[in-house]
Parts: structure tokens; C-alpha cells; sequence
């Protein structure tokens, strides 16, 4: 049976030179098959000993999908908390911006020093089912058809946007599911239809909801756009009445997923918003047409630049020509050309890039919406270039000297990311696709759809391949060493004790190690951590930003009061590098009990710590962060919860400071030291003596990092490099009596010695409030991501069962069956108010709104059935 489908202001008869699911199969393994061969010549794992693994894909999502493996296998309940998120941390709403992906279900079959093998499959099948999902779309549209299909496919599937970001996974699923959707909204305008467009509009809230808000913007221009198709205002109204309904539905059924996420990012990343949009171009507009080059793109144009959407020239070719063909409605050819113009404008005007990034600008990979005008691209021009149509010559010549007059502006700018090849390639491939759009298709019309295929394969496979020749990668041999290496670690520690603690290392592939390997750490980078725990950990001298935290710096002070009972450290650094990237330095740690030696990496146990809920002075309730020095602040977090007088740390002078090459300066911090003669090497040396056992300390300002490299005895002070805020340097321990020399090496004409200063740890004063904190610990009877249950005696000095759990309103507790309210004790963490006594404890941790969530996605899904079933029996 003949079906006649109208789209795009006429009628296209469906006639396959193909079988339907040949077209669909092969549009599927195309995208697969060109991928697959350039990541095999790269020696990409499985095929050598390269990965995919670049950026965040090798330093953040990574460590994400092993965390997915790891918790769907053995810890469900990771999946709404983990400790392995900093010190702790929702993963509901992380997870809805990262892991609910149904496909990453393949994950499931890769071992952990493996992943990458099974990141580069996922990134094959996002490719070949974004290839798929467009040709599906065309099938049903009728706007193409046979061989022709993989031309427009093929181009969706390799587009500038997701070769640029093929190592976000967590966004390509947007690529596949839009296709869908838009064909999902065209059966609610025009067949009156609401099941696809409620099922798919769904998954891909509940996949990524911040690709499903970019999708959903688009929603409504596609509707725009088709209204001219409408016959009156009354049936537009009522389609309008239909597409608002079954999106509500859709949204509605997501709440499950949306509600919980939208409270997390209130909490997290909603505190960054932008309240101040200004009303100004970001660029200007015109460096967009670099990025009609073939290639436009290398590792420069991911913190910055401009969008990347290329389709290839004839997809171009067809967007132009679409709103010249004077066949197609002309309402629709000028709210098309509205649209295209309000897409452009969005890429560099402020408000509307605002808009589509949910009120944030991007940090890093900007204009993450401009798939979407690769699709809408490629649409009209699927739309435009059909069997029949026949450019006029003055269309041609149009297209010829616009194209001459782009590669003539892209000749006069200077840019990283395209050379003198690429344009000739790309005025070349310009240049055979005027010629082809010249040429009847009657004349030869299996020739010229095998050209169209051609040429359009040969133009974007071109592009990807050289787009991504300018990207460097993560060997595969160092990804598995070092995760080998850290499992064991920690695998040994888990086997030989099964309570709940923390451990801390002083090494680091990325900050997400814990949840690599799945131990409760004090690193985490993501963009849903709530802000008070960077700034709580950077307030006693931790490495510390807006989306991560890093313990790094840590005393013995810290170790206590956050419950690291176990260490990791490298024994023999120099056999270590690179799989075991050094991060800080704890000779502190030197006197603890070892307890194993696994990978040239040593574990040792901490006595003097704390659980991880323990009786405290009430005091500690009304404690206020109000100095910059983080030693300072730890004494009063530890003076507080112990109703202690005596201060922990004590300043310390240097026995001997020596200057090369700057003045000399009675006072060290906040000196400005200034190389006398530019061109020679400078120092500021620091010696002192240690006239006891203790830990010395030595505080450093977020600016020395810049101007300086620090030595320690003519060793490197190996330290994480990103920080903000001031930190704490362990510069000796176990050392009386040895000389001690810190080198600040300047980098630069001049170095501000910001906060530098040197503390001794009172041992005995720590002994002493330690022993305090000790006499109350919750005694855990059964601890897991979400709940912990466990008895407590509280001495009649204390008032608080004081926690390191990170607040969040999801936790719930009861003491002795009873609910009690938490409080919220130095900004950051859970406590609890408690009368002296044995006390049985109960917390429990449910996703906010969780509950009302399951409610309204039930009741929508309620509606949905009923509103479907209504719509068949009135069809």
C-alpha cells in the first residue's frame, strides 16, 4: 500500500529502491564501520594500546561508568548515596545527569582495567544508532528514500557536534532520541497520535535532563515551523492544546527522575546561575564561518570557541537551498530562515545562550545545544534535496560566490584549529557538490544517488578524521596499570576489614578515584556537589573548587576528625611514574602501622581516628568559620567538639633564611620577593630545626603555585596543582633534630610568599582531645550507602552526636525510635542533639521529593494510559 506523507509544504511518494531494514541496518553500521576503522588505525582498546580516554571522558566519566558497573553488580543502594562522592553525597540527581543511560548497560560486560575497551563499543553504537535513529525518521517521513537515506544518515551520524563531543557519552544519547521525539511531536500535530511523542520525550528526560531541556526549546520551533501547515487557527489551537498536554504528561511521568534532581541542583549546581545577563554578543558572529571548514575543531576549542556544526557541504547547500526553492510554502521557507537566524544568534548572543544552557554558561564545550542545528540542518536540506528538485543556475551561482566569499573571509583569520589544507579540501569538496547539484537526477538516477551518498560520506568521515587527529588521548596501558594497581589496594584493605571507614592516598590519576575503585575517600569532581563541602574542605587547607574537592593536605588533625583509618602511599616513587601520579606528601604517616604492601603502594593503619559519628560538646553548634588560616581552623573545630582550651598548633620561626638572587626581607609572608637579575635562577630558602617529634606544618596561599616550585630537602614537594584557597603542607614528622630546607624556586620576575607561615602540632594537646572524642562512639550494627544503625553513650559534657556526614534534608533520623531534627554543625555536616545516656541511632537518607515524584509519575502515567486508549477509540 502506497502512503503519502506531507512535510515540508509537498507531497513525497514513497518508493524504495531497498528493501526498508537493508536501508536501516546499513545506515547503522555505515557511522560504526567509519568510526570503527579510524579508531582501530588510532590503536584505540581493544585494538592497541591507545583509549578513548581524553579530558573529562578520561578523568571524570570514566571513573562514573565504573562506579555504574560496580554499584549495579554489588551495591544497589550506591545508586541514591555514596560515600564514595567526596565525603559523601547524594547520586540520584548525579546519576540523572550522568548514568541513566540504558545503553550504559554494556558496561556491565567490560572488567574494570578494561573500560576503555568498553567506552570505545558505547561510542560505536552512539554512533551507528545516532545514524539509525535520523534514517528511521526519513522512512517515516517519506522525505527520503533507498540509497539516498545514508547520505542525509551518515551526515547526522558524524557531525561536527558529536565528533567534537563524542567523549561526553552521557550527551549522545540526545543525538539518537531527538530523530524520535520530532517525529513523536509531528504525530501529536498531525496524526493526533501521543504515544511516541510521550514515550520518547520521557526516556529522554529521564536520560539526561539537561539535553532533554535543549530538545524541548527545539520542540516548540519545530511546531512554529510546521503551523503554516495548519489549515486554521481553530486546528492550530487544538494541536497546540495537544502538544502542550502530552508534554506535560511527559514531564510528569520524568518526575521521578526530575523532581529529586531538581532539589540536588538547587542545592549544587543551581547556586552558580546567572543572575546577570547582559545584553552582548560573545563574538563576533562572523567567526562562525570557520567552522564551515571541514576538521574545524582541536583541544583549543573545547574550553572555548565556536559551535562545531558541521554536516558537510551538501547538507549546506540543502539549508540554502531549502529557503530559495520557491516549491515549499513560503510561511514556512520564512520562519525557517527566523529559526536558522535565531540558532546563530543563540551561539554568540548572551541571553539565548543562556537560555539553552539552563540560566549557566558552559564550563568548557561551549554551545553543547548545537546538535540540535545540525539535525535542523540537515532536515530542511532532506527536506529540499529530493529526487526531483533541480537547482535553478541562478540558485548555483548563488551558492557559488557566497561559498567563494566564506573561503575567501576564513582566508583572513588566524585561527588554531584550520590550516591552508583543510580549506583547499574544503573548497574543493564545495566546489564537486555545486557540480553534482548541477546534474539532472534523471539523467543517470542511480549514479547520481550513489554520488550523493559518496560524496557526502567522503566530507564528513574527511572532517571527523581530522578533527580528532588534533585530540591526545590516555594510554591504555597507563588507565589499567594504575587501576590494577589501586584495586588491589584497596581490595586488600576491605578483606582484612569490613567496618566502615575512610582512606586517603597521596597519589591521583583523577579525582574520582573512590569511586574508580569504590572506597569511601575525600575526592570528588562533579558538577553536583553542594558548595558547602569545597568550602568547608578548603577552609582547613585542602585543594578545594567549585566542582571538586581533593584530599591532599591533610594532618593528623583531619585524618582524625574525617575518619581516615587507613592510608595509601607510593613506597618507591621514582619506579612509580607514570602510573602512580604523586599528589602530596605525609611523612606524618611514617609512623603508623603498616598493614600491607600491594603494587609499590604501601597501606598503613591510623589509630587516632574517629567514626564516622561520635558525642561532642554542643559547642561545636555555634562554631563560625571566621579565619583564613586553615591550621587555626582546624584547632577550633577540634577545641569545640572537645570542649578543650588548649590551641593545637603552634607558629614556628625559621632558624635560617637564605636569599639568591632577590632582596632580603626580615618578615616571609605576604613579602613580594623580586629577582634582582631577570634572567637568573632566584631562591628563597627556608630552614629550620625541629626541636621535637611532632608534625610540622607549613602553609602555602592558592598564589605561590604560580610563581614557585617548592623543594623539601632538594626534593620535590609533589602537590596537586589546582587549588584556591590556602594550604597545609606536612613538611616533617618523627625529625628531631634533622635540619629541615624548604626551597620556593621563583618561576617567574617575582614571588608573593601568600600565607606562608610554619606551625608545630601540640602532639600532646591532640592526645588529649582525641582521647575526649574517643569516649562516645557510634557503635555501628549495620552500615550501608543509606542507612546506618548503631548505639551511642553520651557523657554528660557532651549534647551532640556530631557526624562528617555532609548535610542534605535527605537524611532522616531517630534516636530510640524516635524522629529527631538534624542540624547542621560548622556549615557542613549532620549532627544531631542528644541527652547524655545509651541511646540506640538511626539514620536513613531518601532523595527529597522522591516520594511526591513516584506520585505524580504514577498519576501521569495514569493519564497517558487513559488519554491514549481515548485517542485509539476516536480514531
Amino acid at each position: 500500500m502506497t502512503r503519502i506523507f506531507y512535510l515540508g509544504g509537498h507531497f513525497v511518494q514513497f518508493r524504495s529502491q531497498f528493501k526498508k531494514q537493508h536501508i536501516l541496518l546499513i545506515s547503522f553500521l555505515l557511522p560504526v564501520i567509519i568510526m570503527g576503522s579510524y579508531f582501530a588505525y588510532r590503536s584505540m582498546a581493544p585494538f592497541g594500546q591507545n583509549s578513548l580516554l581524553t579530558v573529562d571522558l578520561g578523568q571524570q566519566y570514566i571513573d562514573f561508568f565504573s562506579y555504574f558497573r560496580r554499584t549495579l553488580l554489588h551495591h544497589p543502594s550506591e545508586f541514591i548515596y555514596s560515600f564514595s562522592k567526596g565525603l559523601g553525597g547524594e547520586m540520584w540527581g548525579t546519576n540523572a545527569y550522568y548514568l541513566w543511560s540504558p545503553l550504559n548497560l554494556i558496561l556491565i560486560f567490560f572488567p574494570a582495567a578494561h573500560l576503555s575497551s568498553g567506552v570505545l563499543v558505547l561510542t560505536l553504537l552512539k554512533y551507528g544508532l545516532s545514524g539509525l535513529a535520523f534514517a528511521w525518521l526519513l522512512t517515516k517521513t517519506k522525505l527520503q528514500t533507498g540509497i539516498r537515506i545514508l547520505a542525509f544518515s551518515t551526515a547526522y551520524a558524524l557531525n561536527g557536534w558529536i565528533v567534537a563531543n563524542q567523549l561526553n557519552l552521557l550527551w549522545l544519547d540526545a543525538m539518537i532520541i531527538l530523530p524520535l521525539v520530532v517525529w513523536g511531536l509531528h504525530q501529536v500535530i498531525f496524526a493526533r497520535k501521543f504515544a511516541c511523542y510521550i514515550c520518547w520525550l520521557t526516556v529522554m528526560m529521564l536520560d539526561n535532563y539537561y539535553m532533554a531541556w535543549m530538545i524541548c526549546i527545539f520542540t516548540i520551533l519545530l511546531f512554529i515551523w510546521q503551523l503554516p501547515l495548519i489549515n486554521n487557527w481553530r486546528e492550530r489551537l487544538w494541536a497546540f492544546s495537544r502538544y502542550i498536554i502530552a508534554s506535560l504528561i511527559a514531564t510528569g511521568i520524568s518526575c521521578i527522575v526530575l523532581l529529586p534532581t531538581i532539589y540536588t541542583l538547587l542545592q549544587s549546581k543551581g547556586t552558580y546561575t546567572n543572575n546577570h545577563i547582559r545584553n552582548r554578543f560573545e563574538y563576533n558572529p562572523l567567526k562562525l564561518l570557520a567552522k564551515l571548514v571541514p576538521g574545524s575543531f582541536n583541544f583549543n576549542q573545547m574550553p572555548s570557541g565556536q559551535a562545531n556544526l558541521y554536516v558537510g557541504m551538501l547538507m549546506m547547500f540543502g539549508l540554502g537551498l531549502y529557503v530559495l526553492n520557491h516549491h515549499i510554502n513560503l510561511r514556512q521557507r520564512i520562519l525557517a530562515l527566523l529559526i536558522t537566524i535565531f540558532f546563530i544568534l543563540s551561539f554568540c548572543y548572551e541571553p539565548l545562550d543562556l537560555l539553552w544552557h539552563i540560566g549557566q554558561f558552559p564550563v568548557w564545550y561551549p554551545s553543547r545545544f548545537s546538535f540540535i542545528f545540525c539535525f535542523w540542518t540537515i532536515l530542511l536540506a532532506a527536506t529540499c534535496l529530493q529526487k526531483d528538485f533541480q537547482p535553478e543556475k541562478w540558485q548555483l551561482a548563488t551558492l557559488l560566490i557566497i561559498t567563494l566569499a566564506i573561503f575567501a573571509y576564513v582566508e583572513t583569520l588566524t585561527v588554531s584549529y584550520i590550516n591552508n589544507s583543510q580549506k583547499l579540501i574544503g573548497l574543493g569538496i564545495a566546489i564537486i557538490s555545486i557540480i553534482f547539484l548541477a546534474i539532472p537526477h534523471a539523467a543517470s538516477p542511480n549514479l547520481n544517488n550513489l554520488l550523493l551518498v559518496l560524496i557526502t560520506v567522503c566530507d564528513v568521515s574527511t572532517s571527523a578524521y581530522t578533527a580528532l587527529n588534533q585530540i591526545s588521548y590516555v594510554s591504555q596501558t597507563e588507565f589499567g596499570q594504575y587501576t590494577t594497581a589501586l584495586n588491589n589496594a584497596t581490595t586488600k584493605i576491605k578483606n582484612s576489614d569490613h567496618g566502615f571507614y575512610r582512606i586517603a592516598k597521596t597519589f591521583m590519576r583523577t579525582k574520582d578515584d573512590p569511586m574508580q575503585s569504590g572506597f569511601n575517600g575525600g575526592d570528588h569532581f562533579g558538577s553536583t556537589i553542594v558548595p558547602s563541602l569545597p568550602t568547608f574542605m578548603g577552609a582547613i587547607g585542602q585543594p578545594a573548587g567549585d566542582g571538586f574537592v581533593s584530599y591532599d593536605n591533610g594532618t593528623q588533625v583531619t585524618d582524625s576528625l574525617l575518619g581516615f583509618r587507613y592510608t595509601m602511599a607510593v613506597i618507591d616513587p621514582n619506579r612509580s611514574t607514570p602510573f602512580l601520579p604523586l599528589s602530596g606528601y605525609r611523612p606524618d604517616w611514617n609512623t603508623q602501622v603498616p598493614v600491607a604492601v600491594t603494587n609499590n603502594i604501601g597501606i598503613r593503619k591510623n589509630k587516632d581516628t574517629l567514626p564516622i559519628a561520635f558525642g561532642a560538646n554542643s559547642r561545636i553548634l555555634s562554631l563560625s568559620h571566621d579565619t583564613y588560616d586553615p591550621v587555626a581552623y582546624q584547632s577550633e573545630i577540634f577545641q569545640d567538639l572537645a570542649n578543650s582550651p588548649q590551641p593545637l598548633f603552634e607558629i614556628q620561626n625559621f632558624n635560617q633564611v637564605d636569599f639568591q638572587n632577590v632582596q632580603s626581607a626580615k618578615q616571609i609572608t605576604g613579602t613580594v620577593f623580586q629577582k634582582e637579575q631577570k634572567s637568573a635562577g632566584a631562591t628563597v630558602k627556608l630552614e629550620f630545626t625541629p626541636n621535637s617529634n611532632d608534625s610540622y606544618y607549613l602553609t602555602v596561599g592558592p598564589n605561590v603555585k604560580d610563581d614557585a616550585s617548592i623543594t623539601v630537602n632538594n626534593r620535590h614537594f609533589s602537590q596537586y596543582q589546582t587549588y584556591r584557597d590556602t594550604i597545609v603542607m606536612n613538611v616533617a614528622h618523627h625529625q628531631k633534630g634533622q635540619k629541615v630546607v624548604i626551597t620556593f624556586h621563583l618561576k617567574h620576575a617575582e614571588l608573593w610568599m601568600q600565607n606562608v607561615s610554619l606551625y608545630r602540632l601540640n602532639q600532646q594537646a591532640f592526645n588529649h582531645d582525641l582521647k575526649t572524642l574517643q569516649r562516645s562512639p557510634l557503635k555501628l550494627s549495620h552500615a550501608s550507602a543509606t542507612t546506618l544503625k548503631g548505639k551511642v553513650n553520651i557523657k554528660k559534657d557532651q549534647g551532640v552526636l556530631m557526624t562528617t556526614i555532609p548535610y542534605d534534608r535527605g537524611w532522616h533520623a531517630k534516636i530510640d525510635g524516635h524522629p529527631v531534627k538534624c542540624q547542621k554543625a560548622i556549615s557542613t555536616f549532620l549532627a544531631l542533639k542528644i541527652k547524655p545516656g545509651t541511646h540506640q541511632v538511626t539514620l536513613h537518607y531518601r532523595p527529597p521529593y522522591l516520594i511526591t515524584g513516584m506520585i505524580i509519575s504514577a498519576l501521569s502515567l495514569l493519564a497517558a494510559f487513559f488519554l491514549i486508549k481515548f485517542n485509539v477509540r476516536h480514531q
